[in-house]
């Protein structure tokens, strides 16, 4: 029978009594420790969005500003310029974005979405605004046309009509073009939607409407009839101008091109079927799959470019999506890796009435953006210097460090930098506008994101821009698997086996600890130089759960055969004897992954140090690793999961402890657990698992992921699987579901009787090194490592270290586990030590060196001592209190004083939530607790006091990512993955708010337009230029008259709100600048009098010499001048 806990009990009554913090020890703490931070030192707000735009459907760009915009299918806007400069906006209604046009050169975009809206986005402001809306109520939009420097914008319907709209005022014009009246007699069915508009280029009266069905009307805006008509028995999926509007090509459903003279209606001057194979019998050739676009580029110098989408042959199956490029003769197909949303031909002039000169060709991909250099043989790519490929493999796991070393971004980028493939553009990147920002702020910012096919990924995060720096791959240590058959038996998930799940990282000694899906742990060293290592330092760690013997356990599972207590090198050990002598063939010490047998060169960077892997045990595969510290002042790393801890010492590559959560406990702890009556029910072994569908009820929807009921099957997450959903223990640091947990905090008591036979299962959730004090009768501080588990309890385990230097790697450590030190609801997420003086305390460090370097060399001789770890004990002498620990919990938060362990704050974070993360940050102007919860609060706590200072309702959890990757750092920054390809940053400190609109950069520059081609003295006396139209006269209200009220509803937009408080910071420097102008105005109508005054006069003296002309001519005959 369970233990009878009065102390439970009374947290649970002073959980509901009151959120607020409560102090223990009454108003004399707060005396002793100020507190500076305040409320007003934190405002929430968004920075910059970093990534690939997650679902494309559309993309703009305008040749002169150099600006793209891409629309997703979400509504979001993301706006490139420059390598730096990049801008995300979103549509309130969130429907896709179909289309983009934007007004060239006029710091203005308009999107058309498929709810039937058309909105002008404001460029000129750093943070872009819509100005105007119109929603069409009657007609579906298909297609929209501005023409350049036009304020009239064609926008065709779904029942093949098309509307005017005027950009400036965004209200309908008179002026329609009707379905029937475009088609006449020419067709008896409906022509279906409209596809394309355009305008020709050289007679701005004369526009070209393309139907779905196959049939192109050239239409006279003028005289309101329809030209020609020209009819193809395919279906039109894009239409393109020759540059002299003599010539127009269409794409068809078929794979076939047709060229058209725009006076021979009749029949294509020419068909082309690409990819088509001719037949000899002159019959028409194969169909193909449809071309979905084409472009009809002009050059001087040479043969025109015909650039299209699609349009391959059906008997190319498994072919990756192409771009063909014809130039001349030559025909060029380029394969794709995903397939084409939209592409663009980026050319040097905006006048479709000149020769275009393209340069290069933009291509959306799905998961991808691609620009292909055309002035290049070979048609080489430039290198993308945005960081869009995030998702390269789908992120499971991210950290984020403010304020990292100075010199650990250069060290990475020298590394990384021999990494880059070779063969790019020489050119330069050809989106290039906008301006960066001036912003202030100085401090490096890394950011590293861990990958499902065992990749890390360190990233330059400083001044909100964001930059890949070094790749590292984990997967090398193992043995490559060429195909399915030979997937060894022992895997214990279905695909990507390598995926990082957890990360500890040393920055200031570099030592970095990844922790991945299959149960292993692989320490690296960071080093400038290159080195190949002949075997790879293998440990195997038996780490099971014992239920039958607690009298006499087993250490929690002993070392296996294959390791040595010794630093010398263990061979991988497969235990192929083990198994197959078992008499059922039940697997037995047997690691999910095979470790490689042949030397492995490794490159300047991270290399490979050592290698953990967990086995299987009696059949029962090892439970996933939940948590995962690693110190480098100490040489240890920890790691732990549902069945116990392993502490490994890395220098001399031995298991120091390998112990059950059970064993922790001492035997008189008030805390420990009475075990449920034994059964063997088989674990499932995953951190990240798919949810049995239906099994999440509106109950659990506010309670932990720990809580959740997992299935066997494994899973990782990936954009392929939108609908799944998917659970890690206390993400992002990860912990291992419990099976049927009783937890009588986040799971309401059952009354059913199979709950009560139930194990009852704690997993360590987080680990702090630290020195510490872990008895109250401790004089002095201790190198400790603390754990936290599942169920709330923080235990203690202390850590006798050898001197430094040689003896360090002869001597063993020595580890003794100290029992409960507190308790808390819910599971352990965070621990930190604070001084007497309410300074956070870091963990004691070694300073990086070069470990490959010569063994007589100097770096060798320096001496690695610890990181010494301030206490200041002046002012809490009289209390004979040195230190402050905090832990957090999912539930609640608490400071406890050292050594005397009692609790002098408590703070109930939540009730009917949990907290995802937990973060002890550094502020400019003191440390806090920064809590993300699965409500979506972000909520600040103040140290010590546990004061709550900020709590904001920021985003709801919809998804496990969010909480697998949500993470804060120092100075207020923090950043989740938003979408399987973005990561969103935000800030919660005021001062970075305040500075933020400076440290944008702005997409909008003044840039003069180029000047329109010379029309030539021939053209301009016998006509045959370009024609101009008044469209002011055709399509305003006095032509046109007023469209119907019904047709279209305008809705005025926000008018930019951040646009303006950016303008009303600036106010002063406005009101100088308008002075300075009235000055100006002053001295300019002063010179205006002047000069009126002079023309007077001279008017004067012309008029007395003209009178006096007049009077001496007056008498004088034709014939005498």
């Amino acid at each position: 029978m369970k233990k009878f806990n009065i102390r439970k009990v009374l947290d649970g009554l002073t959980a509901v009594s009151s959120p607020s913090p409560s102090p223990q020890l009454g108003a004399k703490e707060n005396e002793l420790i100020p507190e500076t931070l305040q409320s007003e030192h934190f405002q929430l707000c968004k920075t910059v969005r970093h990534g690939f735009p997650y679902q494309p459907s559309s993309m703009a760009f305008d040749p002169v500003q150099k600006i793209l915009a891409i629309g997703t299918q979400n509504g979001a806007l993301r706006l490139f310029g420059r390598p730096g400069v990049e801008c995300y906006c979103q549509h309130e209604s969130g429907a896709a974005v179909i289309q983009l046009q934007f007004l060239i050169n006029e710091g203005a975009l308009v999107s058309a979405l498929s709810d039937d809206s058309i909105h002008l986005w404001n460029l000129r402001q750093k943070r872009p605004a819509v100005l105007h809306s119109l929603k069409f109520s009657k007609e579906r939009i298909t297609f929209c046309h501005l023409p350049f420097q036009s304020k009239w914008l064609y926008i065709g319907s779904e029942r093949g009509n098309i509307h005017i709209v005027n950009v400036e005022s965004f209200t309908l014009s008179g002026y329609t073009i009707m379905w029937n009246k475009a088609i006449e007699l020419s067709s008896k069915a409906h022509p279906g939607p409209v596809v394309h508009i355009s305008d020709n280029p050289m007679d701005e009266g004369k526009l070209i409407i393309g139907f779905e069905s196959g049939i192109v009307v050239l239409w006279d805006l003028k005289s309101k009839r329809a030209d020609y008509r020209y009819t193809y028995d395919e279906a039109i999926h894009s239409v393109a101008w020759h540059h002299e509007g003599k010539q127009f090509i269409c794409s068809h459903s078929d794979g076939t091109l047709t060229i058209w003279n725009i006076k021979s209606p009749a029949k294509p001057a020419q068909t082309i079927t690409p990819h088509g194979k001719q037949p000899k019998d002159g019959k028409k050739p194969e169909p193909c799959k449809p071309i979905l676009k084409v472009e009809y580029k002009t050059t001087r110098a040479g043969d025109p470019f015909m650039i299209f989408s699609g349009g391959l042959s059906y008997d190319t199956v498994g072919r990756r999506p192409c771009l063909t490029v014809m130039h001349g003769k030559s025909t060029a197909v380029l394969e794709m890796d995903y397939s084409i949303v939209d592409f663009l031909t980026l050319c040097e002039t905006p006048y479709p009435n000149d020769f275009q000169e393209p340069y290069a060709v933009v291509v959306l991909l799905e998961k991808d953006l691609v620009v292909i250099d055309l002035a290049q043989n070979g048609y080489p790519i430039f290198e993308n210097p945005y960081p869009m490929m995030i998702h390269e493999s789908p992120v499971t796991c991210c950290e984020y460090l403010a304020d990292c070393p100075v010199d650990l971004i250069p060290a990475l980028y020298s590394v990384g930098s021999r990494q880059k493939r070779q063969g790019y553009s020489k050119k330069e990147w050809p989106i290039s506008g906008g301006n960066w920002g001036l912003g202030t702020q100085s401090y490096p910012e890394i950011i590293i994101t861990g990958h499902a096919d065992g990749s890390v990924k360190f990233w330059d995060a400083s001044a909100i821009m964001l930059q890949v720096l070094y790749k590292l791959k984990t997967a090398k240590v193992f043995e490559k698997v060429r195909c399915k058959e030979e997937k060894p038996s022992t895997e214990i998930v279905d695909e990507d086996p390598f995926a990082i799940q957890l990360m500890s990282w040393c920055p200031e000694s570099r030592m970095l600890c990844v922790a991945g899906v299959s149960a292993h742990v692989i320490i690296y060293r960071f080093s400038k130089q290159e080195i190949t290592t002949e075997v790879v330092q293998l440990l195997e760690v038996r780490l099971q759960y014992e239920l039958n013997d607690l009298e006499s356990p087993e250490g929690g599972g002993d070392q296996t055969p294959g390791t040595s207590p010794s630093p010398q090198t263990t061979a991988p050990q497969t235990h192929t004897s083990t198994s197959s002598n078992s008499s059922d063939g039940i697997r037995d010490n047997i690691p999910c992954l095979k470790v490689r047998s042949s030397p492995l060169k490794q490159s300047s960077g991270y290399q490979v140090e050592l290698v953990v892997q967990l086995v299987w045990v009696s059949g029962e595969p090892p439970q996933q690793i939940s948590s995962l510290a690693i110190n480098s002042c100490y040489g240890l790393v920890v790691f732990g999961n549902s069945n116990g801890l392993a502490v490994v010492d890395y220098l001399q590559k031995t298991v120091l402890l390998n112990l059950g959560i059970m064993e922790l406990y001492s035997s008189n702890d008030p805390y420990q657990r009475q075990l449920r009556s034994p059964r063997k029910s088989r674990q499932p072994s995953g951190g990240l698992c798919d949810i049995s569908e239906g099994s999440a009820t509106s109950e659990d929807r506010c309670k932990s992921p720990t809580s959740a009921k997992m299935s066997r099957k494994l899973s990782l997450p990936t954009e392929l699987k939108p609908d799944l959903v998917l659970l890690s223990v206390c993400p992002p640091r990860g912990s291992i579901p419990q099976d049927n947990r009783d937890n009588s905090f986040s799971r309401s008591r059952s009354s059913s009787v199979t709950s009560i036979d139930k194990e009852a299962r704690e997993a360590v959730t987080s680990f702090h090194f630290c020195e510490t004090y872990n008895r109250k009768a401790d004089g002095g501080l201790t190198s400790s490592l603390w754990v936290g588990t599942s169920l709330g309890t923080v235990l203690a385990i202390s850590l006798s270290m050898p001197p430094a230097g040689e003896q360090r790697l002869l001597q063993p450590v020595i580890v003794s586990p100290c029992g409960t030190l507190v308790r808390l609801k819910g599971s352990i997420l965070r621990m930190a030590f604070l001084d007497s003086t309410g300074s956070l305390l870091p963990s004691a460090f070694e300073p990086w060196y070069e470990p490959n370097a010569p063994a007589n060399g100097e770096e060798r001789d320096k001496v690695r001592k610890r990181r010494p770890v301030s206490v200041s004990p002046s002012t809490s002498q009289e209390l004979n209190e040195n230190q402050y620990a905090v832990v957090c919990s999912e539930k609640q938060a608490k400071v406890i004083s050292l050594p005397s362990q009692t609790c002098v704050f408590k703070h109930n974070i939540t009730e009917t939530s949990f907290v995802l993360r937990a973060d002890v940050v550094q502020m400019n102007a003191g440390i806090c607790l920064a809590c993300f919860c699965a409500n979506g609060h972000i909520m600040t706590l103040s140290l010590p006091g546990l004061r709550p200072l900020l709590d904001v309702n920021y985003l709801p959890l919809t998804d496990m990512r969010i909480a697998r990757t949500f993470c804060f750092t120092n100075l207020g920054q923090a950043l989740y993955l938003t979408s399987p390809t973005e990561i969103q940053r935000i800030t919660y400190s005021q001062e970075v708010c305040e500075n933020l609109q400076e440290t944008l950069g702005e997409l909008f520059t003044p840039v003069e337009t180029p000047e329109a081609p010379n029309r030539g003295f021939f053209k301009g006396l016998f006509g045959g230029g370009a024609q101009s139209l008044d469209r002011e006269d055709l399509f305003g209200e006095s032509g046109a008259g007023k469209a119907p009220r019904s047709l279209a509803q305008h809705i005025p937009g926000p008018g930019g709100i951040e646009g303006m408080k950016g303008a009303a910071s600036g106010i002063v420097g406005d009101l100088a600048r308008a002075r300075i102008a009235l000055d100006e105005r002053g001295q300019k109508l002063s010179d205006v009098e002047e000069r009126t005054a002079a023309m007077m006069a001279s008017a004067d003296s012309f008029s007395k010499h003209a009178h006096e002309m007049m009077l001496k001519c007056k008498d004088k005959k034709w014939y005498q001048f």
